[in-house]
């Protein structure tokens, strides 16, 4: 620790500086090696960015001017009245920080018309989590909210013009005002304040994924989702351009078949991409880091706040203060929806995980508390929650398994016969698979 340098003590009283020896942090168990693993997302973009602006800076000015001009910024908020909320400040006048990381699956650009399969200016938030820093940086939680979730919708304002009446709906629909809007969205329905959001679009995920070289990934048994088109054997691939596309895209064929099993299959994509970039060997290459900075910012739309690169090393330093061991995923604990089978709505329970994080509540010492449950491992074979009608889902932290785990019941169809997608693998000879 550098001198002067001041560290919490473990009591949670005054700071001051550790005694030589002490063990600063509470000793707790490992966590698994997967939940370690996934953190590399955060760690190694946010590493590997703040490498290449060092670079960039003896590059000259204009190779910075270059990668601040790539990013792309919208308003924060879109909602019609109000805002996204405020943070409370801790007793050393330190705030938490709230980022929404949105996932868009947009085909209004050419380059995600070609990815996305069709063409059309309608798009939908895929991936929407909200990444949570503590007020002291020494505990981070990240909630995936699933794309399914049907709630009260705030009227909105698209950046472009229009609005859009307030009405209930799937909050990945709210995307299609813009990513404020879905800021707004995401507000409403937790009550967490929303500081900044980062937004991805299909094109964005494959060029970061072409960029490391490919991103490893692991099926445990053969199968077709022929809806996403997806095509794998058992076993591991690297998947890049098209492939890593259908393999964020696909529902049907992971888990129980449902949105549950996507996402769970998307935190696995993201950790191997964040410990690819982490290891990639253009992190001591200038040149290479200089490619993948430049590829990382086009991929990117930010709000205001975070539209300059000197900003998104700021959050960069804030995301490698919070030590690994000290991660929590969960995803949003929900029920059917008593209207409509095929989407969910959140449960009871997940008031307490809202309040928790809005409060600025590690999610260990909430669940002492019994104000919110984080549990150590996923009970769904898809290491997602799989829930029985009328049973919540419990919010999980996501240790995840080494493979996702391919649907064994009936979820996808073939020449109109339904088939679990390893026998869809089978019955389809002719179509190639996505990756070897």
């Amino acid at each position: 620790m550098a001198e002067g340098q001041q560290q919490r003590g473990t009591s949670g009283g005054p700071w001051r500086r550790p005694a030589r020896g002490e063990t600063v942090w509470p000793a707790r168990p490992p966590l698994p090696a997967a939940v370690r693993r996934r953190y590399w997302l955060l760690r190694g973009l946010t590493f590997g960015l703040s490498l290449a602006v060092l670079v960039a800076a003896g590059a000259g000015t204009l190779v910075y001017l270059r990668l601040n001009g790539n990013i792309r910024d919208m308003p924060l908020f879109g909602g019609i009245g109000g805002n996204a909320g405020h943070e409370r400040p801790d007793a050393f006048g330190r705030t938490p920080v709230n980022v929404l990381v949105i996932g868009s699956d947009t085909r209004a650009d050419p380059a995600d018309c070609k990815l996305g399969g069709d063409c059309g200016p309608g798009r939908n938030a895929d991936v929407a989590m909200v990444l949570h820093l503590s007020a002291d940086r020494s505990h981070a939680t990240v909630l995936s909210i699933p794309r399914d979730t049907v709630t009260d919708l705030p009227a909105c304002r698209a950046p472009k013009g229009g609005t859009a009446a307030a009405h209930r709906g799937p909050v990945n629909s709210s995307l299609q005002y813009g990513p404020g809007c879905t800021v707004a969205a995401v507000h409403a329905l937790t009550g967490i304040p929303i500081d900044h959001f980062v937004m991805a679009d299909f094109a964005g995920v494959v060029r970061m994924s072409d960029a490391v070289g490919g991103v490893p990934v692991c099926v445990d048994r053969d199968m077709y989702d022929p809806y996403s088109h997806l095509k794998l054997a058992r076993g591991r691939h690297d998947l890049r351009g098209q492939a890593a596309l259908e393999f964020l895209r696909t529902r049907h064929a992971f888990g129980d078949g449902s949105d549950l099993g996507r996402t769970s299959a998307q935190h696995l994509f993201l950790s191997a991409l964040g410990t690819r970039l982490r290891r990639s060997g253009s992190l001591t290459d200038p040149a290479g880091m200089l490619s993948l900075a430049d590829t990382a910012t086009k991929s990117l739309t930010v709000d205001p706040g975070l539209a300059a690169v000197p900003k998104l090393i700021g959050l960069a330093d804030d995301v490698r203060k919070v030590p690994s061991a000290r991660v929590d995923y969960a995803t949003m604990p929900t029920v059917p929806d008593p209207d409509d089978g095929a989407h969910v709505v959140p449960a009871a329970a997940a008031r307490g995980v809202f309040a928790a994080i809005a409060d600025d509540t590690p999610p260990r010492k909430a669940r002492a508390q019994g104000s919110a449950r984080v549990d150590e491992s996923f009970d769904g074979p898809d290491g997602s929650a799989t829930p029985a009608a009328g049973r919540p889902a419990r919010a999980k932290r996501s240790s995840g398994p080494a493979c996702v785990k391919v649907a064994t019941a009936a979820t996808v169809s073939v020449h109109g016969i339904a088939m679990n997608p390893t026998a869809a693998y089978a019955a389809t000879p002719h179509v190639p698979v996505s990756a070897r």
